[in-house]
């Protein structure tokens, strides 16, 4: 027989170290449900920055923006929309096209990305 009785210290060591762990892993898992939540967020925005930047750089090059069917095979879960306006003041005689990209979040209100630039477009009838 043992000169040392330990009286179920051991078992009570072990279970407070087991909680313990348990805690941690808990919280290290609730950690990386808050990250992969922030990366989808940042990737959904990402997204409509670039379908955003893509239509300005079209009409900046061809004088059109991408085609819708080509819009909806690049950027399926995105919703583009485009507006004309008159440049004003010292941008008087430029165009004012402005780009807004929607996209659904899952659980949060949607991500909305709106983008514009001025372009010097050319009048129709004039060549």
């Amino acid at each position: 027989m043992s000169k040392y009785r330990y009286n179920g210290f051991l078992l009570a060591e072990l279970v407070i170290s087991m909680t313990v762990l348990m805690v941690i892993l808990a919280c290290m898992a609730l950690g990386m449900r808050t990250f992969v939540s922030f990366n989808r967020y940042q990737l959904a925005r990402q997204e409509c920055i670039s379908a955003a930047q893509a239509q300005l750089d079209s009409i900046a090059a061809t004088g059109k923006p991408i085609s819708d069917e080509d819009s909806k095979r690049l950027w399926p879960r995105i919703t583009i929309k485009i507006d004309q306006a008159d440049g004003t003041g010292q941008w008087e005689g430029l165009k004012l096209i402005k780009v807004k990209t929607i996209v659904k979040n899952m659980r949060k209100k949607d991500i909305t990305v709106e983008m514009a630039r001025y372009f010097a477009m050319q009048k129709e009838g004039r060549q």
